[in-house]
């Protein structure tokens, strides 16, 4: 059930309606604790949220057109279907309630039942 929170299952009446993925597009570097860090954490909130997740090296041309397209000092950089989210230590808290707020925009969005 790609796309459901595993707390959407559990509530009464909810319409399984699946909703993209949200891409996240990490700028990284070798030997980067807080890079370790959001991993972990982009890892555990996949379980929740469909999460599409690309790492990208920030030294690379890639990630350095990211980091400055998105104003990017150092990494961990974080950009969500495109668009700047945080760089440094990512937090988990800010990060599911964006994710949070996404998928119930989309649940709006999408249901046509009332």
């Amino acid at each position: 059930m790609a796309g459901v929170r595993r707390a959407d299952l559990r509530r009464p009446g909810h319409a399984m309606t699946p909703v993209p993925p949200v891409v996240v597009t990490l700028l990284t570097q070798s030997q980067c604790k807080f890079c370790d860090h959001a991993k972990a954490t982009l890892a555990r909130l996949g379980q929740e949220f469909s999460l599409k997740v690309t790492a990208v090296d920030i030294g690379s041309a890639q990630g350095q057109k990211l980091a400055e397209q998105g104003a990017v000092p150092f990494p961990p950089g974080v950009f969500l279907d495109g668009q700047p989210f945080s760089y440094g230590r990512l937090s988990e808290r800010k990060l599911r309630r964006e994710l949070t707020s996404r998928l119930d925009r989309d649940r709006a969005g999408g249901d046509t039942s009332g």
